[in-house]
């Protein structure tokens, strides 16, 4: 902020926000059923690989066919910074909820056209083109949608329990990667191979339109988050007095980068091995355990099911714990026990019994339920509240198209090149050994405001018991809590007073 609007004053019981329970739950849930939308598209097209391969590459051997379905889940990748720029530049600018109510829309629009696409039958290799298209069009959608959920439940959740809160995010994200999966697993059944590649695979694909159409109707139903709405008033007021001031102010990607690069590039760090080790676990294990491991399609969907269903209902108490504990703390414990677990992991899948391998999936999920769910709330915490979507697109995009959209791709290609079954534990212990190092430098944050944003509570109490203890409260950063003339005067517009706290 600029020096002259810099006042030195005590915190107020109005500066508090006291958090709207019946606002939080509207949009944590309309924002987890996009997330939830996201990863069930994830685990449809991840479990169809092999049924797919012959459908758009059919003169092309077995090992051809997964290379190219693998490498067209990894394009989607390629699209997601450009999204997470261009959607991440206009949340900071128009806001949240219209934002992530457009990338919901079109990610559904997109899943839903690869229901409709014609075969190699019908098009030749265009088919195939068109079908590398669509997943180009969905990444980029996708890339404004987890960036700015996390950004938005983050700003909507008292400081506190924000860990909990958010975690529910990703407990949407792989719940609906399960459903994916055991929709997928249900049609194997009941229909076989043969119709399966005939036409039943478009099925899944083709449910993604009504699916959406639900969630967009929840999602055009929450607010704005109050953060937002405080920092939007206040660059209103600045921008009246022919002021600018940085913290308020979207600004381009140039200048998030150049303003927060070392920030940026720690949350790459950790978001690289934290979706590694979840992408290995949701999107490359099917075919792993199918063309590695000698399982037909249907087993190799239906192992993981249970063993995704089991981490993502325990990811909100990863989350919980975050807030008692802190989220470093939590983040270590994703990050050594993948270092620890994955050769175990994969020598028991390697032993080719249900038993042992549904023991080794479990060892690679225990680290992504401590890993990716406490990211989610560690990471916008890292950004002001101007720049928070901007800077968490370009953050988590780009670290996950070169990361973790890639390591199913990856993988099967060093495996292809050494022969080596157990490559895949040495690229995700390698991983999150660097990330292991990088927490160290993760500014703590839980328990604590968001940069740029006045304090969150859940109560009228807490609110005065905080303006109490402020003295002596050491999560409480004065220096960093928005107190200037733009906030004053667009408070004073609203006629907050002193001694009310203000709920939003």
């Amino acid at each position: 902020m600029t020096e002259h609007h810099l006042q030195q004053r005590r915190l107020r019981v109005s500066d508090v926000n006291v958090v709207n329970h019946r606002t939080l739950r509207k949009a944590l849930g309309g924002t987890i059923v996009g997330n939830t939308m996201e990863w069930y598209d994830v685990g449809v097209f991840g479990y169809l690989i092999t049924t797919m391969g012959p459908v758009f590459l059919p003169e092309a051997d077995r090992a051809v066919q997964n290379l190219f379905l693998l490498g067209t889940f990894g394009a989607t990748f390629i699209a997601r910074p450009l999204g997470g720029i261009f959607f991440g530049w206009l949340g900071d600018k128009i806001g949240r909820q219209k934002v992530l109510a457009m990338t919901l829309m079109m990610m559904a629009a997109a899943t839903f056209a690869v229901g409709l696409l014609p075969g190699y039958a019908v098009l030749g290799i265009w088919a195939a083109v068109l079908l590398v298209v669509t997943k180009l069009v969905q990444g980029f959608s996708t890339g404004g949608e987890y960036s700015g959920a996390t950004t938005f439940v983050c700003e909507h959740s008292p400081d506190h329990r924000r860990g909990f809160f958010v975690s529910f995010l990703d407990m949407g994200s792989y719940l609906g990667f399960a459903l994916g999966a055991a929709l997928v697993s249900a049609l194997q059944l009941i229909l076989g191979q043969g119709q399966m590649e005939a036409w039943g695979w478009r099925i899944p694909f083709l449910i993604a339109g009504p699916l959406g159409i639900v969630a967009i109707y929840f999602r055009m139903k929450i607010e704005e988050s109050p953060a937002f709405k405080a920092t939007q008033e206040a660059e209103a007021v600045a921008a009246k007095h022919h002021e600018t001031d940085d913290d308020l102010r979207p600004v381009g990607p140039v200048g998030i980068f150049k303003d927060h690069w070392r920030r940026i590039l720690l949350a790459m760090i950790l978001v690289a091995a934290g979706n590694t080790v979840g992408y290995a676990l949701t999107s490359y294990m099917p075919t792993y355990l199918t063309t590695n491991k000698g399982y037909d399609e249907i087993h190799g969907t239906l192992l993981t099911v249970p063993v995704l269903v089991v981490m993502s209902l325990c990811i909100p108490l990863t989350g919980r714990l975050s807030d008692r504990i802190g989220r470093r703390p939590v983040l270590w414990i994703g990050a050594i026990s993948t270092v620890v677990f994955s050769l175990p992991a994969f020598l028991l899948i390697s032993i080719g019994t249900v038993p042992a391998t549904l023991a080794g999936l479990a060892l690679v999920a225990f680290p992504v339920a401590f890993f990716v769910a406490i990211l989610a709330s560690a990471l916008p915490a890292l950004f002001p509240t101007a720049h928070r979507y901007s800077a968490m697109g370009i953050a988590y995009n780009f670290a996950v198209a070169i990361f973790g959209g890639t390591a199913p791709f990856i993988i099967a290609a060093l495996i292809q090149a050494t022969g080596n079954d157990l490559m895949p534990a040495f690229y995700l212990m390698a991983t999150s050994a660097i990330a292991a190092v990088a927490i160290y430098f993760l500014p703590e944050s839980a328990q604590r405001h968001l940069p740029g944003s006045m304090p969150s509570v859940d109560s009228d109490e807490a609110a005065r018991e905080l303006v109490e203890t402020q003295d002596h409260n050491p999560l409480l950063e004065m220096d960093t809590l928005p107190f200037d003339s733009s906030y004053e005067e667009a408070r004073a517009s609203h006629g907050d007073r002193p001694d009310r706290p203000t709920v939003m």
